[in-house]
């Protein structure tokens, strides 16, 4: 399960629109019996998140309850297991999106997100990720409730590499940036290029987060790497990594 990464700087903001000659390819969709395959996977995932024990901080809850503004929240990839069951017990009233493909692989992760309770906006990844960054942008723009996740590092690596592409389409929605991380007390790894964490049933997981400031998102020389730092810092195995590799 991954939201989608995306591209690593403005300028692939700057041409947002389709010219109208151009015809936008038609997001695939999973329905009918396809669908229904994923429910087994989905009650297991769901089951398996409610056994866990989560420790948050009451300044963790309000952040995770804020609504004056849209946010964008980024999450490190291999954390994202917990991610739709933080959204359903801290944020369940609001509207939380992640950003997935309109491939046909796509449609299957967009059909799992909406069994686990949570959006999905879909599009594409190509030319330089403006495609995603619009549609995000369009969803967050307006709208204080709503939220996108994003895991900066994703979907493909490397291991809390930091793409800015959430950073930009916070500055473009007027959206917050708040940072996301979480320890697990007992948990297993798997061989992925990200080391994905699968929380064992029934331990704790202890939630971290902190605000981006706005002068530091409107910093664009320095705010990836300084926002890299706070990331990994909110996550204590994480915070050894100080190149974009796998620990």
């Amino acid at each position: 399960m991954a939201f989608l990464h995306l591209a690593k700087s403005d300028d692939c903001f700057k041409q947002r629109r389709v010219n109208a000659s151009e015809t936008k390819p038609q997001a695939h969709v999973v329905s009918g019996w396809r669908r229904l395959v994923l429910w087994p996977l989905a009650l297991l995932a769901r089951g398996w998140n409610r056994t866990l024990r989560f420790e948050a901080s009451e300044d963790y809850r309000q952040a995770m309850a804020q609504s004056d503004r849209p946010i964008v929240f980024l999450v490190w990839h291999n954390r994202l297991f917990v991610v739709a069951e933080i959204y359903r017990r801290f944020r369940g009233h609001h509207p939380t999106y992640g950003l997935v493909s309109a491939s046909r692989d796509g449609a299957w992760l967009a059909a799992f997100f909406s069994l686990m309770g949570m959006k999905a906006v879909r599009g594409s990844s190509s030319r330089g990720g403006r495609e995603a960054m619009t549609a995000m942008a369009d969803v967050l723009r307006g709208h204080g409730g709503h939220a996108i996740g994003i895991t900066p590092d994703g979907p493909r690596g490397p291991c809390y590499d930091f793409k800015d592409g959430g950073l930009v389409v916070a500055r473009r929605a007027g959206a917050r940036v708040l940072l996301v991380g979480m320890e697990y007390t007992s948990a297993w790894r798997l061989r992925s290029w990200d080391g994905f964490y699968l929380p064992k049933p029934f331990s704790r997981v202890h939630l971290r987060s902190t605000w981006v400031p706005d002068e530091t998102l409107n910093d664009r020389e320095n705010a990836s790497a300084g926002v890299r730092t706070q990331l990994l810092a909110l996550n204590p195995e994480a915070a050894c990594c100080q190149s974009p590799t796998r620990c």
